[in-house]
């Protein structure tokens, strides 16, 4: 029966109209057309909304079976296909692909409307939740029911028929918009490259950063000379080592614009349209602003503590990044650059200054961190805490031919978990910046379903026959992203809705943030740090210099990161945006905060995708530094136990972290964790900015 629900009435040589055969079930990539997916998707709406009319029409009082599990099992054959198209449309586009990202985000928004707002089926919803006490429901179905009743509350169920036209037609747009702004940003990272010709361009660059440029340039057709592209694999370490300072602008400046270059791609109207309809949701549903509603469903709850947290660390981090300002200025001077650090100068100085005061430069460390070195760490750090084994599936296809597939299992008993795919390298189609996704979730209805989880990242490719080196960002991101691979892989809920990262967005980023606490321990280090040309382990001393130079340049990551929290939070806490210019918006913000002139955002507002391409982290990308509270506090549990494996702990952690879900309120479960809930002090020592 559960199979069948997958399977959709199509043509038989679509591949959505019947079991995949494949080992574990996985997508069969290669037989997968665009065409077949905009028909799948066409038949899958079709079976979701009558898989939604027979629950509605369902003669029986509504009850917990017929209604919520019912709600449960709609709609798996639209997941089917969501899983591989969105994996697909984000990793690995083409313009067909795009075509129908195009085509198809307002016809999903419509429909996801026309559901949530369904009078009928609202009504059997709220009919189970008032009489919730009486049904005998375990703790996760009672979990299942609030979260399910209060979705639709969030969007919009309970609002008059006027008003829900209008949500329903401001979803729709916000989707047409989000589609866009993403579609835009990858066309200019993808378009933008800047070639060089001769020596003089690489002037104090490393051999593994030519390395990279020289690939970035092969790929897009410029054999024998280099490129400068807006991959950060590329475009930071060349920011970081080119002594060109005319080069470092030039490259800067188009980093820094992205999604305001002018033209079809430009995002600055979108970004104005998006803020306005986001406000006017907020007010149907009853909110003061859009931050309102986002944070009401989240572990901060409201922009208060939101603002709170961040204002909590501005300060000094403003205050330590003057001090680095001057310290750099200072060596540039030293250097006959008289004029004042610019942002496109940063890196470069901050790097010099580093090695100075650390003795630790990258163009040394680098040989260490080989990719597969760094991937071999995380599975044994895995397998140390949660018993996990991995083993390379080299038969098995992925949807491109970078992507390896592993195999996950448990230690011991062999029982299978899941299955692992790692898409490590930068290429023009493929969007910027690193993610964890799902090809197909964890459930334990209706029959035990094992999850399919995948990486993706955007690391230099050597070129062929060299090996691939990390930077330590690199390595951390490659922990950070596993982290999500584990709490997707580790699942073990028995509904769907509630698994995996299905949790709270500020604790989302916990399991991530936290596993990237190992890497930098010594045992890992030693075992796993091995130099790519004589094999011999990474130095104590070069390891001490790494731990040593971790609060370096931490007031320049913190002012970065914070300031883009800070304009992200603004815009959505305008309560009556109007037509509103968001670069103006963006500097009167930034020259409110104070923001030094030496520093940009992390994430301007024309490129910041996190809050604009799609709603996932609009009015939370907080939640990185609100999840750092507890990772940093965390991770002193091992220090505190003398054992970063600690069993019991590491136990502790899985049960109710990373195999959990969303089976409970997000506090609740890390103080079953912890015993308690963290305060910032952590957080503050961790970045070096406590009093």
């Amino acid at each position: 029966m559960t199979l069948a629900l997958e399977t959709l009435p199509l043509p038989a040589d679509n591949p959505f109209a019947a079991r995949w055969e494949t080992p574990f079930g996985l997508p069969p990539f290669s037989a997968i057309t665009p065409d077949h997916i905009r028909a799948a998707f066409e038949a899958g709406f079709a079976r979701h909304r009558e898989e939604i009319d027979a629950i509605v029409a369902d003669p029986a009082p509504p009850d917990f079976a017929n209604t919520i599990e019912a709600l449960e099992r709609a709609g798996r054959g639209l997941s089917r296909i969501g899983g591989v198209f969105y994996n697909l449309a984000g990793a690995d586009t083409n313009p067909a692909l795009q075509a129908i990202e195009r085509e198809m985000s307002p016809v999903a928004s419509r429909h996801w409307s026309a559901i949530m707002m369904d009078p009928g089926l609202f009504a059997r919803v709220d009919a189970v939740f008032a009489k919730r006490d009486e049904l005998g429901l375990d703790a996760e179905q009672m979990r299942l029911l609030e979260r399910t009743h209060r979705g639709f509350i969030r969007s919009g169920a309970q609002l008059d028929a006027d008003a829900k036209a209008q949500l329903a037609a401001i979803n729709e747009r916000l989707a047409e918009l989000g589609t866009k702004f993403g579609q835009n940003l990858l066309k200019d990272e993808a378009d933008y490259a800047l070639v060089l010709e001769g020596e003089s361009g690489l002037a104090g660059l490393p051999d593994f950063v030519k390395a990279a440029m020289a690939r970035a340039a092969t790929d897009r057709g410029h054999d024998g000379k280099h490129a400068v592209t807006l991959s950060r694999s590329v475009i930071e370490p060349f920011l970081t080592f080119s002594t060109r300072r005319d080069l470092r602008e030039e490259a800067f400046a188009a980093w820094s614009r992205r999604g305001e270059m002018g033209g079809a791609s430009d995002n600055r109207a979108i970004v104005a349209e998006m803020v306005k309809l986001r406000a006017e949701k907020a007010r149907l549903l009853g909110f003061a602003t859009f931050a309102h509603f986002k944070l009401d469903d989240t572990m901060a709850k409201t922009p208060e503590n939101v603002r709170g947290l961040l204002e909590l660390v501005w300060a000094p981090a403003k205050a330590r990044a003057a001090q680095e300002a001057s310290n750099l200025a200072a060596l540039a001077q030293s250097e006959g650059e008289n004029g004042p650090i610019r942002p496109c100068d940063w890196r470069h100085y901050a790097e010099k200054v580093r090695q100075r005061t650390y003795a630790l430069d990258e163009a040394v460390l680098k040989p260490y961190l080989q990719l597969d070195r760094i991937i071999a760490a995380a599975f044994d750090v895995a397998g140390k805490l949660f018993g996990l084994t991995f083993a390379e599936r080299r038969e098995l296809a992925g949807y491109h031919p970078d992507v390896r597939i592993f195999e996950v299992s448990e230690a011991g008993s062999g029982r299978h978990i899941g299955l692992f795919l790692g898409d490590y390298f930068a290429r023009p189609s493929k969007r910027s910046g690193a993610w964890m996704s799902a090809f197909r979730g964890q459930r334990n209805f209706d029959g035990e379903r094992r999850p399919i989880i995948v990486n993706v990242c955007n690391f230099a490719k050597p070129a062929d026959g060299e090996t691939a080196l990390l930077s330590i960002d690199d390595a951390r991101t490659l922990f950070h992203e596993f982290g999500h691979a584990l709490h997707g892989l580790l699942s073990d809920v028995h509904y769907g809705s509630l698994a995996g990262t299905s949790v709270a967005r500020d604790f989302v980023e916990l399991p991530s943030q936290l596993y990237e606490h190992w890497f930098l321990t010594k045992q890992v280090m030693q075992e796993y740090c091995l130099h790519a040309e004589t094999g011999e382990p990474i130095p104590d001393a070069l390891i001490d210099k790494i731990k040593a130079a971790q609060t370096f340049n931490q007031g320049f990551a913190t002012v970065e990161y914070t300031s883009s929290a800070l304009v992200d939070l603004a815009f959505h806490s305008l309560e009556e945006p109007g037509e509103i210019d968001p670069l103006a918006f963006e500097a009167a913000e930034l020259a409110r905060l104070g923001m030094p002139a030496q520093i940009t955002m992390r994430h301007r507002t024309p490129h910041f995708a996190h809050v604009f391409s799609g709603d996932g982290y609009s009015a939370g990308y907080y939640s990185y530094l609100w999840s750092e509270v507890m990772d940093a506090d965390a991770f002193n549990a091992f220090l505190e136990a003398g054992d970063i494996y600690a069993p019991e702990l590491a136990n502790r952690l899985k049960r109710y972290i990373y195999a959990a879900g969303d089976t409970r309120d997000a506090a609740e479960a890390y103080t079953l964790f912890r015993g308690r809930m963290p305060t910032p002090d952590a957080l503050l020592e961790k970045r070096g900015l406590a009093a």
